[in-house]
């Protein structure tokens, strides 16, 4: 592994030391999810997994260089036979430690395993509160029941119950339903999270985003159920995260580019965000390159740090240290150019992109899911392929 990372000088204000580090150590997972944060070509790198001492090798560097939090993400994390093995050297080094799942896979001998070896929190995610829409989503008609004896396990094993629903215009009227399962279910924190279109989710955009009167009513009512389960003496927490769609300024992306934190990749890629790795940037692999001198000085992770890089409106607005801009994986989705305005601004001279969908959001979708699996993976990274062949000859 190479000490040195070309990159370009930091432009003010000068980061800082990763705080987070988010270990995504596989892309394989049982479930379709159609609004899946990996890469639409995930599969191109399912044979390209770090061993087990190379991420503990990313640990220790990580450590080094200041994150206190390692989060184990994937795909779907509990298929790598290693798991356990990685908490505990997690733990050894001194992280608080985070398993982010489906709860698909996971077992009551695994959870005791886990928590011996020192695993601090549990995240299981829903995609719906009901089975028929669980499965339509998740692609399994098995997840659901499984989902719900696993969150039961994770609270009975002493573990906060930390839940996730990513709603969207398929779950978002039956918000109510949710949080009465949450309540059910004992849960301590809840985030309903508001489905954000990067990755798979680009593609079912119009299969997925609410309508605005949608989202309003899903606020008011939570709103409602905090007032009602603090009346009750229910500590519950209940975060409501709305589309960045629904917005009229961008949010501050991962708190910066390159700030505090640091994705790696199953095949070693580091990132300064998980969906990084569809901007058209060169981005150093852990296998080539410490992590110091990637976080520091690679050319991947200063590209947007400080603000030379911004075009108008960005560069005279009186906010840009506040957003950064917005996200610079949406503003190239949606204009072609990662240096642009996050369209979500209302100021974006492509802000019309935006209101385009939410009106496309007041209609039926015509067209089923693309659903996340290898099959369509494989399919979109050969037209890739085939594109780039046909553009040099």
């Amino acid at each position: 592994m190479s000490g040195a990372c070309q990159g370009k000088p930091n432009n003010p204000p000068t980061h800082g030391q990763p705080f987070w580090l988010l270990a995504e150590v596989t892309y394989r997972c049982p479930l379709q999810c159609p609004y899946c944060s990996n890469p639409k070509d995930f599969a191109s790198y399912n044979n390209q997994e770090l061993t087990t001492q190379q991420w503990i090798d990313v640990f220790e560097q990580g450590r080094k260089l200041g994150a206190v939090q390692l989060g184990f993400s994937g795909g779907e994390p509990i298929v790598r036979q290693d798991l356990n093995e990685l908490i505990g050297a997690g733990r050894e080094l001194g992280y608080y430690t985070n398993l982010i799942t489906s709860g698909v896979g996971l077992t009551e001998e695994k959870i005791k395993s886990f928590k011996k070896s020192g695993l601090d929190h549990i995240q299981v995610s829903f995609q719906a509160s009901d089975e028929s829409v669980n499965s339509l989503i998740s692609g399994s008609k098995k997840a659901f029941q499984q989902k719900l004896a696993m969150a039961k396990e994770v609270k009975a094993n002493g573990y906060p119950m930390v839940l996730n629903f990513v709603t969207h215009r398929h779950n978002i009227d039956r918000i109510d339903k949710i949080i009465e399962l949450c309540v059910e279910l004992k849960a301590d924190y809840v985030e309903l999270a508001t489905c954000q279109y990067y990755g798979w989710a680009v593609d079912n955009l119009h299969q997925l985003l609410p309508t605005q009167e949608q989202l309003a009513r899903a606020e008011r009512i939570t709103n409602e159920y905090r007032e009602k389960l603090a009346a009750e003496g229910n500590p519950i927490k209940l975060i409501f995260v709305t589309p960045d769609y629904y917005e009229e300024r961008p949010k501050a992306c991962m708190n910066g580019w390159g700030q505090i934190f640091l994705t790696v990749t199953p095949d070693g890629t580091a990132l300064p965000c998980h969906s990084a790795r569809m901007l058209p940037i060169e981005f150093p692999n852990v296998t080539e390159h410490s992590l110091e001198s990637i976080w520091n000085q690679s050319q991947g992770f200063n590209h947007f740090r400080g603000y030379s890089w911004m075009k108008e409106p960005c560069a005279s607005c009186d906010e840009k240290e506040k957003d950064f801009g917005g996200c610079r994986c949406q503003a190239f989705m949606l204009t072609g150019d990662a240096n642009n305005t996050d369209p979500v601004c209302s100021k974006s001279e492509h802000h019309d992109k935006i209101l385009s969908a939410r009106e496309q959001a007041k209609t039926d979708p015509q067209t089923p899911f693309l659903y996340r699996n290898e099959k369509n993976s494989r399919q979109y990274a050969d037209n890739i392929i085939a594109t780039s062949n046909e553009s040099s000859n």
